[in-house]
């Protein structure tokens, strides 16, 4: 028996779902090892366990803080697992326990986001080099979510064994029982879901969605998710260009943002950089055609299930949406492809995966 520890203090953020997803069926697969479960303080109560192999504990040290490299270091080695997974490279550095780690994408490294400090961001970029190629060196088993960003780790570690990145592809769930409508005022619509950092490519989107309101005239755009700085950004920016039809609906409850999902016209999908786009195959779980970026892993993970089109190009998106407005033929083998898309993901799946890698990884 085991002691392995689960690094989950970023359990209640944007990429909480796959810690909480990997959570639920690590308990379904494994009875025997035992696990602990680090939260910050304000999510002590965020996730339950119903294995009593499973216990919950507070780890309340700051991404990317020195109390995170010296505080939540000395925390571990009085912990004593047998096996630390971090899953996010932010972690003590010079933590000398095994342990294993997600890198989800190399986002951090390769884009800047204009609601950043220039300087500090580029800073931030040159540490984050650093971190990762250690994280990348210490850990016994790297875990990601596609082949594209696996290939992305070994191009920028070029020394790093392939056999020790470990592919486990994300999920998405389906719960149709629990929609709850969200008011909008618009007779059709299309939609994004997630943070709008630049790489997001959110202002690219509403211009062509502004060209398409010739078209369709009553063509709402509703982008779904907390308004950070990114998201002021582009509503400033929409704003002060006169844009119409474009609704920020800011924090929605997974029930509602499921229900735009099955009633939206179209999911957009305009990143350039992505690990591996989970909010496609959600929409797809629901019914909704997808019409994504032809960029980095979004290929890969959606197949023949999504529509393509250059990010880069404001005309190439305004005719991808275009294309799947206008054709309904298209539209419903998009719709019926998507579904079978899914079914090649498990959330079960991944924690299966992971659990091996944890096994691996102990020997």
């Amino acid at each position: 028996m085991s002691h392995i520890a689960i690094d989950a203090r970023i359990i209640n953020s944007s990429t909480g779902t796959y810690v909480e997803r990997l959570l639920f069926y690590l308990q379904k697969i494994d009875k025997v090892n035992q696990y602990s479960v680090l939260v910050r303080a304000k999510d002590e109560k965020y996730w339950k366990p119903t294995n009593k192999n499973f216990k919950v504990l507070v780890a309340d040290f700051d991404n990317y803080s020195l109390a995170e490299q010296f505080g939540f270091k000395k925390f571990l080695n009085k912990l004593k697992p047998d096996l630390v997974h971090f899953c996010m490279p932010q972690q003590p550095i010079f933590y000398k326990g095994a342990h294993v780690t997600t890198i989800h994408d190399l986002t951090l490294l390769k884009t800047y986001n204009s609601d950043k400090n220039w300087f500090m961001y580029h800073f931030k970029q040159l540490v984050g080099r650093f971190v990762f190629k250690r994280v990348i060196k210490t850990s016994k088993l790297i875990i990601t979510p596609s082949e594209f960003t696996k290939k992305d780790i070994l191009k920028f570690s070029k020394k790093t064994d392939p056999k020790k990145i470990v592919v486990t592809p994300l999920a998405a769930d389906v719960f149709v029982d629990k929609l709850v409508p969200f008011k909008h005022p618009y007779k059709q619509f299309i939609m994004y879901v997630g943070q709008q950092s630049d790489y997001k490519n959110i202002k690219k989107l509403g211009d062509a969605h502004q060209k398409l309101l010739v078209k369709y005239p009553d063509l709402g755009l509703i982008l779904v998710g907390k308004v950070n700085d990114g998201a002021a950004i582009n509503q400033k920016y929409f704003n002060k260009k006169g844009y119409k039809n474009i609704l920020f609906t800011g924090y929605l409850p997974d029930t509602q943002r499921d229900w735009l999902y099955a009633n939206t016209d179209a999911y957009i999908f305009p990143s350039t950089m992505e690990g591996f786009g989970l909010p496609g195959l959600e929409a797809m779980g629901y019914g909704a055609p997808v019409i994504s970026s032809n960029t980095t892993c979004l290929p890969e993970v959606y197949g023949d299930a999504a529509h393509y089109f250059d990010p880069k190009s404001t005309k190439d998106i305004a005719l991808a949406i275009h294309d799947v407005l206008s054709n309904q033929k298209l539209r419903q083998s998009l719709i019926t492809r998507g579904k079978e898309q899914i079914k090649k993901y498990s959330w079960k799946k991944t924690a299966e995966m992971t659990h091996e890698a944890y096994i691996n990884a102990l020997h």
